[in-house]
């Protein structure tokens, strides 16, 4: 039965006394029994939470009390299982970080593409579709056509940019992301960049994968999340994959038959990126796992310590 709500929001707005909604954030959510992750900064918040509805429910009334929040909205789903281990709420210098000092979301993005509208606009000749992740998220799963920047951090999305912007001047250029975040920066980056059409997928992947209909959807794979889960599909079902806990990247139930994968330690994706003391480490993190879970105790490794 499916009876943990998992709720994934952000909104940009103007933030002063960090150190103090950080605390009474922290004490609200742990009086709630909420876990999940919050970051906060001065240009606003980010976060996924996870508990029983009426909980999670409770806990984004109070975060939509905060300076400036009353309008922000959640996309909603539900597993059988804690999707947590711990409530953490970070301070940070950027909620999704771009290292770009003159991006302010607040002030202009890009035209809003509603879900059941995507599909028959990237289908125009004069579109470019570009898919705003990195790498591991985007080799699980994106949209038919799109363009892969092949970037291994946002931080390296405005390179990219520069050295291809020439090949789509003349064209309107349609840009998605997990939840929309990424967009909201990228899209306000290439307007101040001279670009005039520029448009996102409003709400991002996890809203057209919960609103359209996998039959008629141009969605290909699964959607990597930042939680326990690790992927979802359509209609936001938990997806197939299983994080690597030595490089956090996403793995099929049968990349794990492959001989290069030994739990906790490594896969085929970084057997060859580490070295053999790192092994070592990764070998005794995964002893005092099993020795904690013998003393019947949670230790942390990634989202859920396996």
């Amino acid at each position: 039965m499916d009876n943990i709500k998992v709720s994934t929001f952000y909104h940009f707005t103007a933030f002063s006394d960090l150190s103090k909604i950080k605390g009474s954030l922290e004490i609200f959510c742990k009086k709630n029994r909420i876990k999940g992750s919050i970051i906060l900064a001065f240009e606003g918040i980010n976060g996924t939470i996870a508990g029983k509805p009426a909980d999670v429910t409770i806990t984004l009334k109070y975060i939509r009390s905060l300076p400036g929040c009353n309008s922000i909205k959640s996309k909603d789903s539900y597993t059988s299982s804690m999707p947590f281990n711990r409530m953490k709420v970070r301070l940070k210098k950027e909620i999704v970080t771009m290292g770009q000092p003159n991006i302010d979301p607040t002030k202009v993005v890009g035209k809003y593409i509603a879900a059941e509208n995507w599909n028959t606009f990237i289908e125009k000749d004069d579109v470019v579709v570009i898919d705003t992740r990195n790498n591991y998220e985007v080799d699980i799963g994106t949209f038919e056509g799109s363009i892969n920047p092949n970037t291994e951090s946002f931080k390296q999305f405005p390179e990219w940019w520069e050295k291809n912007k020439n090949k789509y001047k003349d064209k309107k250029i349609a840009m998605f992301c997990t939840g929309g975040i990424r967009c909201e920066k990228s899209t306000n980056y290439l307007i101040g960049q001279g670009v005039e059409n520029v448009f996102h997928l409003k709400g991002g992947i996890l809203k057209y994968l919960e609103e359209i209909p996998e039959e008629q959807s141009e969605w290909v794979g699964d959607c990597f999340v930042f939680d326990a889960r690790v992927s979802v599909g359509h209609q936001l079902k938990e997806g197939p994959h299983e994080l690597c806990y030595a490089c956090r990247q996403p793995l099929l139930p049968k990349e794990k038959e492959r001989s290069e994968y030994e739990h906790g330690v490594s896969c085929h994706k970084c057997k060859d990126k580490t070295t053999e003391s790192d092994k070592g480490r990764f070998r005794e993190r995964q002893k005092q796992i099993q020795l904690s879970r013998k003393r019947g105790q949670k230790h942390m490794a990634g989202f859920d310590g396996s």
